[in-house]
Formats: C-alpha cells, sequence, structure tokens
C-alpha cells in the first residue's frame, strides 16, 4: 500500500488519536497521583503544625495564667484604696509610685478611648476634662423644710442633674421633695464648680437676710464632703438622678416626718464629739446597718460611753427599734449619741427621738439627758483623727472604695504591702502612745470559715435576709471555681445569731413587728394616720415594652383593708388611670385585693407594669397586661376615676 491510500491514512490517524488520549490518560493519572501525593504531605504538615499549635496554646495560656495571676497580685495590692486625706501620708517614693500608676491607668483610658472616638466622643471629652490624678468624691446631704411641692420638685431635679451633666459628674442622685442625697465623682474642678452652682440655686423661694439684705439659698450652708486625689478607676460610670419619697428610706414621709428644725439632734463637730464618747451614762447609737458595724465602729474607753447596735438590715427598722420597750431602757437617764458614715442618717433618726421625749409621755418619763449626732459622720470624723481615734477596723461606704481606713493607718498598710515594713514603720504615727496601725485590727470574719475578713466583694448575699455576704477571697475562688460551693446553710453573722433559716420566717417576723408599730402608730395619729406606702422611683423607673399597646392592666395582691382609690393613684403616679374596677366577693361583696384598671396611654400602661413585684401597704403586688375582650363592654360604667384625685397626682 503506497502513502496515497486513504485506508492506510485513516488508519494511521486513528492510531495517533489514540496514542494521544493514552498520553493525555497518563498525564491526567499523574496529575491526580501528584495531587493526592501533595494533599497527603499537606496533612502531615498540618498534623505537624498542630503539634505546633497546640504547644503555641499551652504557652499562650501559661502567659495568660501568669497575667491573671500578675493581675491578681495588683488587685490585692489596690485592696486598701486611697482617700484623698491617705496619700499625703505616704512617703515620697510611693506617692510617686501611686501617681505614676494612676497616670499609666489614665493613658491606657486614653488610648482605649482613642480607638473607638466617633462611639465614644462624649465620654472622651468627659475623659479630658477629668485630669490625671484628679478624681475628687462629693458626698453630701441637704434636706428642705418646708418640703418642695411638685413643681419646685421638678425644678430641682432638672437643675442638678442639668448641672451634673454640665460638668461631667458621675454617680447617683437620690432626689426627694424633701431634699437631696448624692455620692457624685468628677475632676477637681468639676467637683468644685457643681457646688458652687448649687448654692446659688433657690429653688424659685429664696428667702432674703433681714440684717445683710442678701439672697439666702436652700443650700447656702451645705455642708459638702470632698475626698480628692482618688485613682481614675474609681470614678462612677453614669449619672443617675433617682426620684425617691425619702433621701433616706425610713418610712417616715408625710405627716410622720419629724420636722428636722425643730426636733433635730445638737450637731457635735469630730472633736467634741470625741470628747463626749469619753462621758460616763453616754450611750452611743450606731444609726447604720449591722452588715456596716459588723466591719469597723466606734470603741469608746473604758468607763465611757457605751456601744448599740440596733442590729439592722435596713433603715425601715429603726422606728420599730426605737419602739421597744427594751431599748427605751436602754436610753433611761443618759445622753445620746447618733453616729453614721455622713450624717444624713443621724438627721431624721435624731429628730424622731427627739419627737417622742417631746410628744410620748412614756419617752419623756426615760430621763434622757440630750440627743447629740456626730456633723459629717464617720468621712468627717476621718478627716480630723487620720489616725483614727476612737475608731476600729474599717468604715463600709457605698462608693467604689467599698470600705476604707482611717487614712494614716491605710497609708501604712499600703506602704507595707508595696515599700515594706521599713518604710511603713517611717510612717506610723504614735498617738497617746498607741500606732496608727492599731486601728488596723480585722473586726469581722468570713461567714463561709470564720477566718478574720473585712471586705464585702462579689454580687452574694445573704440567701435568707438578703444582705451583702462577708466571705473571704480563698471561700469567693472555690465557690466559683465548684471546689466547695456556699450553700444556703452559709448565712450573715445576725442571722445566724437570731436563728433566722429562711425567708418566710423573716418575713413572718417583720410583719408581725410592722404590724404592732403601725396600731402603735394609729393610735398616737388617730385620724391623721396615713399607712405607710414604699413607692417605685417614678421617675427613673423604665416602662415595660407594650407592642400591643394595652392600656387595660390587671393588679392583685393589693392590700385589701387598706388600699382605696387615692393611694392606688399615687401609688402608679405618674401613669394617669382612668378607670378602675375593684374586684369583689361575690357573696359578701368586700373588696379581697385585685382589680382592673384602664390607663390614659400604652405608655402609662408600660409604666404600671413597671411596678410589678413592688411592695406598698406591706404587700407584693403583681401586675399584667389584660386585653380586654371584644365581647365584652371595657371600661365598664360606674368605673371612672375621680378626675380631682388624678389631678392630684
Amino acid at each position: 500500500m503506497g502513502d496515497n491510500d486513504p485506508a492506510a491514512r485513516k488508519k494511521d490517524k486513528k492510531s495517533r488519536h489514540k496514542k494521544k488520549r493514552r498520553r493525555d490518560d497518563d498525564e491526567e493519572r499523574k496529575a491526580k497521583k501528584h495531587k493526592k501525593e501533595k494533599k497527603r504531605l499537606k496533612k502531615e504538615s498540618v498534623g505537624d503544625d498542630d503539634d505546633a499549635s497546640g504547644d503555641a496554646k499551652k504557652v499562650r495560656k501559661a502567659a495568660k495564667k501568669a497575667k491573671k495571676e500578675k493581675t491578681r497580685k495588683q488587685k490585692e495590692l489596690d485592696e486598701k484604696i486611697v482617700s484623698s486625706s491617705a496619700i499625703e501620708y505616704y512617703p515620697d517614693e510611693l506617692k510617686s509610685k501611686q501617681l505614676a500608676k494612676n497616670q499609666e491607668d489614665e493613658k491606657q483610658k486614653a488610648v482605649a478611648a482613642a480607638a473607638a472616638a466617633v462611639a465614644a466622643a462624649k465620654e472622651k471629652e468627659l475623659s479630658a476634662a477629668t485630669k490625671v490624678n484628679n478624681i475628687t468624691l462629693l458626698l453630701f446631704y441637704q434636706y428642705v423644710e418646708p418640703c418642695w411641692d411638685d413643681e419646685q420638685f421638678q425644678v430641682a431635679l432638672k437643675f442638678v442633674t442639668d448641672q451634673g451633666n454640665k460638668y461631667g459628674l458621675t454617680g447617683r442622685m437620690r432626689v426627694a421633695k424633701e431634699g437631696l442625697n448624692c455620692t457624685l465623682t468628677g475632676s477637681h474642678d468639676g467637683i468644685r464648680n457643681w457646688c458652687a452652682a448649687l448654692r446659688t440655686f433657690d429653688g424659685g423661694r429664696s428667702k432674703i437676710d433681714e440684717v445683710t439684705g442678701e439672697k439666702i439659698t436652700e443650700f447656702a450652708t451645705t455642708e459638702f464632703k470632698l475626698t480628692d486625689d482618688l485613682p481614675p478607676k474609681q470614678r462612677f460610670p453614669k449619672l443617675h438622678a433617682f426620684e425617691v419619697v425619702e433621701i433616706v428610706n425610713y418610712g417616715l414621709a408625710g405627716n410622720r416626718a419629724p420636722e428636722i428644725a425643730k426636733y433635730g439632734g445638737t450637731h457635735l463637730e469630730p472633736e467634741e464629739y470625741n470628747k463626749k464618747m469619753c462621758e460616763k451614762d453616754t450611750v452611743i447609737i450606731d444609726v447604720r446597718n449591722h452588715y456596716e458595724a459588723n466591719i469597723g465602729r466606734f470603741n469608746p474607753p473604758e468607763g465611757g460611753a457605751k456601744m448599740i447596735d440596733p442590729m439592722m438590715r435596713k433603715s425601715t427598722e429603726f422606728p420599730i427599734w426605737l419602739d421597744k420597750p427594751e431599748t427605751k431602757e436602754m436610753l433611761r437617764g443618759k445622753q445620746v449619741l447618733m453616729y453614721c458614715t455622713g450624717g444624713v442618717r443621724c438627721e431624721r433618726a435624731s429628730a424622731l427621738l427627739k419627737q417622742k421625749i417631746d410628744t410620748e409621755d412614756d419617752t419623756k418619763s426615760l430621763g434622757i439627758k440630750g440627743v447629740y449626732q456626730l456633723q459629717g459622720g464617720i468621712d468627717k470624723y476621718f478627716k480630723q483623727f487620720p489616725e483614727g481615734g476612737l475608731w476600729k477596723g474599717k468604715n463600709y461606704v457605698f462608693d467604689k472604695r467599698f470600705s476604707h481606713a482611717p487614712p494614716k493607718v491605710e497609708a501604712v498598710g499600703r506602704t507595707k504591702k508595696v515599700l515594706g515594713g521599713d518604710e511603713a514603720a517611717k510612717v506610723e504615727m504614735v498617738v497617746d502612745g498607741i500606732p496608727a496601725s492599731a486601728a488596723e485590727e480585722i473586726l469581722g470574719s468570713c461567714e463561709g470559715c470564720s477566718k478574720p475578713w473585712d471586705m464585702y466583694r462579689g454580687k452574694r448575699r445573704c440567701p435568707t435576709c438578703g444582705v451583702p455576704s462577708l466571705i473571704c477571697r480563698e471561700c469567693f475562688d472555690n465557690d466559683k471555681s465548684g471546689i466547695k460551693k456556699l450553700g444556703k446553710e452559709i448565712r450573715c453573722d445576725l442571722c445566724v445569731a437570731e436563728d433566722v433559716r429562711n425567708k418566710q420566717q423573716l418575713r413572718e417576723r417583720e410583719e408581725r413587728e410592722m404590724k404592732e408599730y403601725e396600731n402603735n402608730i394609729k393610735q398616737k395619729l388617730g385620724e391623721k394616720y396615713e399607712p405607710y406606702m414604699q413607692r417605685k422611683h417614678a421617675v427613673t423607673r423604665k416602662p415595660k415594652p407594650n407592642p400591643e399597646r394595652i392600656t387595660r392592666l390587671f393588679l392583685k395582691n393589693m392590700c385589701a383593708k387598706q388600699m382605696d382609690e387615692e393611694k392606688l393613684l399615687e401609688f402608679l403616679h405618674p401613669a394617669k388611670v382612668t378607670h378602675i374596677q375593684w374586684l369583689t366577693d361575690r357573696n359578701t361583696g368586700a373588696f379581697y385585693g385585685s382589680a382592673f384598671i384602664e390607663v390614659k396611654t400604652a405608655e402609662d400602661a408600660g409604666s404600671v407594669l413597671a411596678v410589678n413585684g413592688t411592695t406598698v401597704l406591706g404587700r407584693r403586688i403583681t401586675v399584667k397586661y389584660q386585653k380586654s375582650d371584644e365581647k365584652s363592654i371595657w371600661p365598664l360604667p360606674g368605673t371612672e376615676v375621680v378626675e380631682k384625685l388624678n389631678q392630684q397626682y
């Protein structure tokens, strides 16, 4: 066959195509094999990397643990928070270290703020205003008599809030018609400017001094207690203004409140008070809660005054305690001293006792020789007696210091921790032969293991009564890690002493004592008697969501004997109630504590729902939305609220 044979050419072409397909198939197989081998090698490499990654993770974990341990140790050094009057007693080396640390904290804070510049523009501005090492804490209170009316109250609330925002202050303001009670933080200048502005505030009812002809404002003589040079981390995050019935909740609002101008105790400056504590036939009433007194209190010398701890869990127990026969016997023939953290709790407490002396025969017959209170409280006493004076232990406070010792004692303790005992000896001062460090004695003990302890930390509270739990670091860490949990049997020392084992037992006792006290008050006041009412903060209570725009609500567990239209409207204010259907027993017709109400707007309904669980007239009220049935008539005729009563609130 020749080259021109068509059949041969066709056969040859077919053969070439076949060979080409075999080559392509071989190359494809080789490629797949290579890919598979590459994948295998990669897996092996990843396995090696995993091992390496595992080692790296261990290293990172160890570093994290070391950092955490370093932070914990630093936290231990910061346990004794520095007050303004403490830092002046530091040796120069410690003072420099503290200021350098504060400066570094502030630098880190500035870097963090810069990273979120847009989102935190306002916070950045406030941070710039707060100078390095220049956080100032302000404590003050002021009762106003006569009380502000509704309009004056709103003016005062707006003024203190606006001025607080203007000067970059943070913290808590308890604002009532009877006055102010504030704990605030800010810059050195910001705090002072706010105080100066408040001194000029007249509340719309300033007076003119008959002698000088100058305007007298309600805060012209207010004592502002300042603590400078606190670390930046002790600044409160936000400013909160709370509307409250009383600036200290004694249950003495309205016509129960003794006039402070008329009945208030004699104010003694720390030096005078210190002398009084050394006198015989004298008793000292610690007006604070027991858990505060548990870690620090006055310790008068032998032959001097006798300490009395009313063993209270909350201030509302004080009037009940003062009314008990055994209390009155302790006061017989004595001069009575009172003290608290800043002085505000003594104002009503001393006025109540003096009112009883003037108006009640059984108290008048006790022959009490005088009622005195510590001007400025423990806070001012520490400024006058930085070595501690007659004080022992720590002062419990409601700001970010948590608790602190007298300033010289604070300085000695911190110097020992940071620089060692030799340097501390240079700071330690001797007064009347007693070293300042003697006042550093730990008075409290851990509720878990009973070892000496005086720092309230964490959020654990007594499972029986709800006061803060005094738990040491070791027990707290063991509970947190699950090594040894703190069960319900771990209670505060007061519940242990009183053998209170559950909430119901305590509640029944409180209700019984309150009932006896209310009966006594009712007999004394006669027609002027008004039941005690604990009202939810009205201004700051946040309305609950109401997506269906429901305006009908159901309330139950109200006090059937005492609740009426006027009291209910006062309790639910500022929500506007238009109709109330009191639910009664079908047979007897008696009101049994439940009702349906209609409010003006859906927002009012959300505001009412926010008081769910609040106690009023001794009962914890339940509130819930109750959408009306389209087939039923609602609101019912004859259930309209008296318009005059609604306008009153």
